[in-house]
């Protein structure tokens, strides 16, 4: 790409809006890796620093919004607060639609947000669920999440991507991943054309220490023992887009993935989210995470504070599943 062209893409993208700047940062890498082009791949790079210090920043104020006790029997007050910013920041970008479900003799809400693409085609769906156990503020389970998913609709709003969007905030995922087997469930009835769903699930735990990171049985041999990646796990049949996400969220943070058959049954700790409901309906998925308890101790209890995420290490997730979303 010539030096000009990358030039101008950047100055557009980037100009008086942050956000749109996620949406390009392969272009980033590639005038890094240029040859004869350090002058502008140093530009491009302390753009791209200063790009993902705001993003940090904007994901803080989100995760100050949804870290409350939110679980909707034993905190509706949190839970409808939730619900209620989540709503308020999706209608920032469109019409805001709403997927109602009866789970366990309760009325729950799905919360939608379609956003157009370059090009006309079957969506790719991107999910989190808002939802938290009783007696835990959620910040990783799953406040990262959703303020990903907020950030998300910020940038493909001023930069589409090239397929369409729909970002969806399922509700009582702790509740045997009501929302979204029921969210599945109806656009399999009504034939939807979905590509590919890609669950986000507790992304901003990070911890470097050796022997941090732990395994289900027969894995650890093949993987980092330091809990400092993030985790793409997907199904066979996805197989190409999952390393499309991989390779584009290497250039941000360290990345592993591991390709599952048979809808994850063979190892039931891949299905642990709302992409094992997709699985279900025969689509292909993929789940996004930091490993949950097999990394962070302040799983599902009242520990799991803001103040254990790394933040930094968030905002790079970010950018790096945006740069990857914006080619599929």
């Amino acid at each position: 790409m010539g030096n000009k062209l990358t030039r101008r893409r950047f100055s557009v993208a980037v100009g008086g809006a942050i956000a749109a700047g996620l949406a390009v940062p392969s272009l980033w890498y590639r005038a890094e890796d240029n040859q004869g082009q350090s002058l502008a791949g140093s530009s491009l790079s302390a753009q791209r620093d200063q790009a993902l210090i705001a993003l940090q920043q904007r994901l803080t104020e989100h995760l100050k919004n949804v870290v409350r006790e939110r679980d909707s029997q034993q905190a509706p007050e949190g839970y409808s607060a939730v619900r209620a910013y989540i709503t308020q920041q999706f209608s920032r970008f469109g019409s805001v639609e709403v997927h109602q479900f009866k789970h366990r003799d309760r009325l729950h809400e799905n919360l939608i947000l379609n956003l157009p693409g370059q090009q006309d085609g079957d969506f790719i769906l991107v999910g989190a669920h808002y939802d938290a156990v009783p007696g835990s503020p959620g910040a990783d389970d799953n406040g990262s999440a959703i303020a990903v998913l907020l950030e998300l609709a910020r940038a493909f709003s001023m930069e589409p991507a090239r397929s369409p969007l729909r970002l969806v905030a399922f509700d009582a995922e702790e509740a045997d991943r009501g929302g979204s087997r029921a969210y599945a469930q109806n656009i399999k009835s009504r034939n939807e054309p979905l590509a590919f769903m890609v669950s986000l699930e507790m992304i901003g735990y990070r911890d470097t220490r050796r022997g941090s990171q732990k395994y289900p049985p027969g894995l650890s041999y093949f993987y980092p023992d330091r809990g400092d990646f993030i985790a793409v796990i997907g199904n066979l049949r996805g197989l190409p887009t999952v390393w499309q996400i991989v390779r584009s969220m290497r250039r941000f943070v360290p990345c592993e993935w591991l390709p599952v058959p048979n809808g994850g049954h063979l190892i039931p700790d891949t299905r642990r989210s709302d992409h094992a409901s997709f699985w279900d309906e025969s689509y292909n998925a993929l789940m996004i995470t930091d490993t949950a308890n097999l990394r962070n101790p302040n799983y599902h209890t009242a520990n799991d504070r803001l103040e254990t995420l790394d933040l930094a290490f968030l905002a790079s997730v970010c950018a790096g599943l945006t740069a990857g979303l914006l080619q599929l």
